[in-house]
């Protein structure tokens, strides 16, 4: 549970800060990835950062294990991304704001191929819009991000939904293709 380690006992972090400085800094010299202070980066994630396709994540954030990143991605201060979530910038990038989270298995995809029938599946040409995500959004478990799309800050994309438009801020979205079914401010404080 890599959100759990900025909240490390003393005891705990002695042996915790230097495996992860290790874990980051072979990452660091293998891939163009840019790591600030209090990351928590599982060594089974599959990070992927070549020239020109950098991943940067911003202070505290975390990537649980399984999780496979391909830049170009920006991830704001506080986002977690947890197990076998898979988030692929294309060409043209994923920017994710602060305290974002996104759920296991979820998918976050900055491209697309082309379906014209002159040409078979896997010769068709790939396009990339990029997607931004805003502030203190949760994608839920198995939700799918498409290309092109703008998530405003506080959304919340419901499990298994499949976000194909622009979501609203505040605005909870579910369904295949997702559409807003409810409003964050509508819900009361609970706990």
């Amino acid at each position: 549970m890599p959100w759990l380690y900025p909240s490390l006992k003393e005891k705990h972090r002695v042996w915790a800060e230097p495996w992860q400085d290790e874990v980051q800094r072979a990452l660091m010299e293998h891939e163009t990835v840019f790591l600030e202070a209090g990351c928590f980066i599982s060594p089974d994630a599959a990070i992927f950062a070549e020239l020109g396709r950098p991943v940067r994540l911003g202070p505290r954030c975390s990537v649980a294990a399984l999780a496979f990143l391909h830049g170009p991605l920006t991830l704001g201060a506080g986002v977690s991304v947890n197990s076998r979530a898979s988030l692929d910038g294309g060409a043209a990038g994923i920017v994710i704001g602060e305290g974002t989270r996104i759920a296991t298995g979820a998918s976050v995809y900055a491209f697309d191929h082309g379906l014209s029938p002159e040409r078979p599946v896997a010769e068709q040409p790939v396009t990339s819009k990029g997607i931004v995500i805003g502030k203190d959004v949760w994608i839920g478990a198995h939700a799918c991000v498409t290309d092109g799309v703008r998530i405003g800050d506080h959304a919340v994309v419901g499990a298994g939904a499949v976000v194909t438009d622009d979501v609203p801020e505040w605005a909870i979205v579910g369904g295949v293709p997702a559409r807003v079914i409810g409003d964050r401010r509508d819900r009361p404080l609970s706990g």
